[in-house]
């Protein structure tokens, strides 16, 4: 899900066809609100694997602030399922998601080593080092994993790797304790530093978030800038993160005891079972994600992803209220997606 700078919600989800699993042909789905999210358009499938045996796997949506250009990253063949060549392609729209370009294979500048962007939403750079910078970041395989990040300086016309942290050991099969980040999403703070908040795969350390941090635009990660913050507990899902004016926010799965920022964190996580993805919490931090004193329950039953937005404008309604978009069920957190818009302030 992103905002765009004319006031309009786009969001884009993999349309699984025939069955739940991450490999399979798939469908791009996007929906689009122009009245901040009260109503809907019909769904709309960009693009259609047919029966293409390692489909599409989604992904990042990224504004250009500056140019207004709308942009959309997935891969194929991410799990070399009867395909033998992973490709990183993207798509573009200039009318804020009411159409789409042809993809673009963009793995013939950056290779094809396997990179599935994401999930969640890319950034442009609002702060100096490199103000205007393009970033998105996502992942490899389960063997050669890790965090990776895409960079462009000239609002999408040409992309490089920057930024990146290598799962130990690297290409080489993980068991439960190796140290692999996994899906992320990064998040600039205003002295202009790039926090990635990751997911722990196989549980290094601690059954909580890998936090990663950059202060060169995403060129690098180094170690010296990396922790694990284990108020945020972790089942191994993607979770949401966003910064807004003084505030970390994270949504995700989470247990009642362990709560969290207004860098917002939306993530399901329990203490006790790190497989078990219910309670969908939202946490705030006023100090940049050190501490984490805030927390409201947004679901107490099956959930999984999540991703935080607001949007990028100057009104001051807009400044007032985050929106989580996340996967939620009764039985099962493939049920449904859900959107919860939620008043910063207590003024819906």
């Amino acid at each position: 899900m992103v905002g765009t700078p004319k006031g309009n919600l786009i969001t884009v989800v993999e349309a699984r066809q025939y069955s739940g699993g991450d490999s399979g042909p798939k469908f791009m789905a996007i929906r689009r609100s122009e009245d901040k999210g009260s109503t809907w358009s019909e769904m709309d499938y960009v693009l259609n694997d047919g029966t293409f045996q390692d489909g599409m796997n989604l992904g990042t949506i990224l504004v250009d602030e500056i140019t207004s250009e709308v942009f959309i990253f997935y891969t194929h063949c991410a799990h070399y399922v009867k395909c033998e060549v992973s490709t990183t392609y993207m798509v573009s729209s200039r009318d804020e998601g009411k159409s789409w370009s042809r993809p673009r294979n963009i793995s013939q500048e950056i290779g094809t080593m396997m990179f599935a962007p994401g999930p969640g939403y890319g950034l442009q750079k609002r702060y100096a080092p490199h103000k205007g910078r393009l970033l998105t970041c996502g992942h490899g395989t389960l063997a050669g994993d890790g965090v990776f990040c895409l960079i462009s300086d000239d609002h999408g016309a040409h992309w490089r790797y920057g930024g990146v942290m290598k799962s130990i050991p690297y290409l080489q099969a993980k068991k439960r304790g190796d140290f692999d980040p996994d899906e992320n999403q990064p998040v600039e703070l205003p002295d202009g530093s790039i926090i990635v908040n990751a997911r722990n795969q196989y549980l290094y350390h601690f059954h909580c978030r890998i936090i990663m941090r950059s202060y060169d635009g995403g060129e690098t990660f180094p170690l010296e800038h990396l922790y694990f913050d284990e108020t945020l507990i972790d089942p191994a899902v993607a979770a949401g993160a966003y910064y807004s004016n003084g505030v970390m926010y994270f949504s995700n799965t989470a247990s009642e005891v362990h709560l969290s920022v207004l860098v917002y964190f939306s993530n399901t996580a329990n203490e006790v079972s790190n497989t078990a993805s219910s309670n969908m919490m939202l946490r705030w931090s006023y100090d940049n994600g050190t501490t984490w004193p805030g927390a409201l329950p947004i679901w107490d039953k099956a959930a999984a992803y999540s991703t935080l937005m607001m949007l990028p404008t100057n009104d001051v309604e807009d400044q007032q209220h985050l929106y989580l978009l996340y996967e939620k069920g009764v039985n099962s957190s493939a049920e449904s997606i859900s959107l919860v818009k939620i008043s910063l302030y207590g003024n819906l």
